[in-house]
């Protein structure tokens, strides 16, 4: 038996935002998350596969709990994993306004480090790294730096010295995993006797797969490169998200 976990989250791009920005994240990532048509309705009104949201009378503690964890027996899902804790935060808040309450001026930090101080091209760069626009080709869809973005590769150590090196950055814990017959390159998380959990980074966003024993083999080499990822920026874009990565990540 095979279960699949689709990875995916709007990057944030910033630490802290005033409750009018909040609101307006909230009301993005609520639109392209939650309001789909066949779940709830746009501004949460009536007229969704879900129920309405709007003028509810829910209290914060209850939005939270409900996004966070999710509704068993239901086709409410869990968003504390997929989505960053700023995101997290400003659904929750949106969510609110709908039901009368208003963000406080720490909502949008409440949980999240401070920022470092950035460079003109640093902030851009991090801008680069969490750009929504991108969507799944943007460097947060495998990355987090200060607890924003997805963790799929391990933490970001020695930072390269410029975009050429970057793009010919070595990848040597992608392995290559054989599964029916098919073969995927993975980044391996676990290997356990009663199962065996990969990301599988044949597309993006990576997913992840929990496998039983035996029904997949890991081989040491891939032929998977790291410039496959990275291929929507240009070489002065990639030089503004390293200058980022000096000043957030600390050795």
């Amino acid at each position: 038996m095979i279960r699949v976990l689709l990875v995916v989250s709007v990057a944030a791009t910033a630490w802290a935002q005033s409750p009018a920005d909040l609101l307006t994240q909230g009301e993005k990532v609520f639109n392209q998350t939650c309001a789909t048509g066949y779940c709830h309705a746009l501004k949460g009104g009536s007229g969704g596969g879900a129920p309405r949201l709007a003028a509810r009378g829910f209290e914060e503690g209850y939005i939270s709990g409900v996004t966070t964890r999710g509704v068993p027996g239901t086709a409410m899902p869990s968003f504390g994993t997929s989505l960053s804790r700023v995101e997290l935060a400003s659904v929750v808040a949106y969510v609110g306004s709908l039901n009368g309450l208003t963000p406080s001026a720490t909502a949008g930090s409440r949980g999240m480090p401070a920022g470092p101080s950035l460079s003109a091209e640093a902030a851009h760069g991090r801008e680069l790294f969490y750009d929504a626009t991108r969507s799944y080709g943007r460097c947060a869809t495998c990355h987090e730096v200060s607890g924003v973005g997805i963790a799929v590769a391990s933490p970001i150590g020695k930072i390269p010295a410029d975009a050429a090196a970057l793009r010919a950055l070595a990848t040597p814990a992608v392995k290559t995993a054989v599964m029916n017959g098919e073969s995927m390159p993975a980044l391996v998380v676990s290997q356990g006797k009663s199962r065996t959990v990969l990301f599988d980074l044949t597309s993006a966003p990576a997913v992840q797969r929990s496998i039983e024993p035996g029904a997949v083999k890991i081989a040491d080499q891939s032929s998977w490169k790291h410039s496959a990822a990275i291929g929507a920026y240009s070489e002065a874009e990639l030089n503004s998200i390293l200058a980022f990565l000096r000043a957030a990540i600390k050795p």
